[in-house]
Parts: structure tokens; sequence; C-alpha cells
């Protein structure tokens, strides 16, 4: 099985930045388009953005887009979202994921336990 592994995440003020990387191991994602996830108390888990097998595409969530970019590594197996001018309603336990094909679509197939983004104001 796939196993992925989110760091980076920690306590933030806002309008700061982090830089969030996501490890895969158990096998190579080199195939696969990969996303990022975010997850507040008591709320629904969101999706952020995804990029492509290749990093030929990528995708963002309204609530990203401007402000979070996601990339790729295949030589590492690994996964990036740098986020910038973080606000307080960012905070929440952000995760990687896998889909099942190159291009993003559908629900992933695997998942990360995630790290707790802390934005105060």
């Amino acid at each position: 099985q796939v196993r992925l592994v989110e760091t980076g995440g920690g306590l933030v003020q806002a309008g700061g930045s982090l830089s969030l990387s996501c490890a895969a191991s158990g096998g190579t994602v080199s195939s696969n388009a990969m996303g990022w996830f975010r997850q507040a108390p008591d709320k629904q888990r969101e999706f952020l953005a995804a990029i492509s097998w290749n990093g030929g595409s990528t995708s963002y969530a309204n609530s990203a887009k401007g402000r979070f970019t996601v990339s790729r590594d295949n030589a590492k197996n690994s996964v990036y979202l740098q986020m910038n001018s973080l606000k307080p309603e960012d905070t929440a336990v952000y995760s990687c994921a896998v889909y099942s094909y190159r291009l993003v679509g559908g629900t992933p197939r695997y998942w990360g336990q995630g790290t707790q983004v802390t934005v105060s104001s």
C-alpha cells in the first residue's frame, strides 16, 4: 500500500507562508495525479489543489487560487504545496492524496494522515 506523509505544518501568523511536503513510500506515484485537501473542525474535507502525473496541468479551488501553488518532484516521489498570504480561515488539517489515474478526476485512492496548519490573527 502507498503511504503518504505530510510535513511542514505548524503555527504561523496571518499573512505568513508555509511550505507543505508530501512524501510517498511503498510505491511510486509518478504515474498518478496528486492533490491537496484540508479539513477544519466540524467541516467537510475541502479540495484545494491538484496536479497531473507529469505536472503538465494544475487545478485550484477558489479558496487557494492566487495564494497556493502545487508542484511535484517525481524523482523524489513527492508533491508540495506552497501557501502564501495565509489567513486565519486557512486553519485546518492539510492532507495530500493520490488519484487513481494520470489526470485529475474522481475521488483520490490514497490519503495521508495530514499535518496541522494553524494561522493566528
